[in-house]
């Protein structure tokens, strides 16, 4: 068995480092003077403050992106950029930003506070969690989705909305967890998270069974962590482990024989989290009778998200095929 986490914040960044249009009025029709256009679908030419701003958001637009703008850049949705992430598509940023308000302007509640406001006024740090929420069919099993970031900040435009929002598509419920950053916090957060959806499984209609946790880089050990220790050991209630964890690119080597099926997908360019002690893991994790699959693609560095246009295009679809086979 490995040891147990806490404390361990302070080596995390050690350890990871061993991505608007206007409604026009119809031909003939006038606008009384003085009224201002309302902002119906964004693009890529839309200002990333334009979408914080968004009415439609409340007051969590500010979420959809890191919180601490130390590391992600741009001014539009089409050239932003985020810290230790490439293939960043625009096309699926503006998709996220688009879908979230048409549900949110159809009644659909897209976001949920996890903490109580007593909570956040004795920690203030937690005034910047949350759970994003990607509906699929009522009474569908569900997924919590956890970005990257080296543990310095929460990537989730690239990371985990890009995600959450294919798993709807597919069905599934899927959440994208935004969380204090730090290890420990991070891990509290989604043992947090996972025990707010139990608790609201007939609200949120979602089917609690072996449910799953996927993750990218520090997102990825996040995923892994709770998988091994279950939500009790970061004070979440005293819940089941996931049916199933999908990782993404972090260089984790620790397992223990009781961990859930995983699968795992990196690249052997990456140069942050090599694939080499990915495999190794995994392999080590299958002769203790651990269901596992590995995918190692050709030519790609850190952080590719979903990976379209490249070689790790589709991946997505074998994760959930391999979540599918634990149910």
């Amino acid at each position: 068995m490995i040891q147990h986490l806490i404390p361990i914040s302070a080596l995390a960044l050690v350890l990871l480092l061993s991505g608007c249009g206007a409604q026009t009025p119809m031909p003939g029709s006038q606008e009384p003077e003085g009224a201002t256009t309302v902002e119906t679908t964004f693009t890529v030419n839309t200002p990333i403050q334009t979408v914080m701003d968004d009415p439609a958001f409340g007051d969590y637009g500010r979420l959809l992106f890191p919180a601490d703008d130390g590391y992600w850049s741009g001014e539009t949705l089409g050239d932003l950029r985020l810290t230790f992430y490439s293939h960043i598509d625009p096309s699926e940023t503006v998709e996220i930003v688009n879908t979230l308000k048409e549900r949110a302007l159809a009644g659909e509640t897209i976001f949920y506070d996890i903490y109580t406001d007593e909570e956040k006024a004795a920690d203030p740090d937690k005034e910047d969690t949350g759970l994003f929420f990607f509906r699929g069919e009522p009474g569908a099993r569900f997924a919590v989705c956890n970005a990257g970031g080296a543990f310095a900040y929460v990537g989730a435009m690239h990371d985990s909305f890009p995600h959450a929002l294919e798993l709807s598509k597919q069905g599934y419920n899927a959440f994208a967890l935004i969380y204090r950053p730090g290890a420990q916090t991070a891990c509290e957060d989604l043992a947090r998270a996972i025990t707010f959806i139990f608790g609201h499984a007939e609200e949120l209609e979602v089917d609690t069974s072996c449910y799953s946790l996927w993750g990218g880089s520090a997102g990825a050990r996040m995923a892994a962590w709770l998988g091994t220790y279950g939500p009790a050991a970061f004070g979440g209630n005293d819940l089941p482990r996931p049916g199933a964890v999908i990782m993404q690119y972090t260089g984790l080597s620790e397992y223990s024989t009781d961990d859930p099926p995983t699968f795992v997908c990196v690249g052997d360019s990456d140069g942050i989290a090599p694939w080499r002690v990915m495999q190794a893991r995994l392999e080590a994790m299958s002769a203790c009778g651990i269901d596992t699959e590995f995918h190692c693609y050709p030519g790609l560095g850190h952080g590719f998200g979903l990976g379209t246009d490249t070689a790790a295009e589709g991946w997505l679809d074998l994760a959930v095929r391999f979540w599918e086979r634990q149910m």
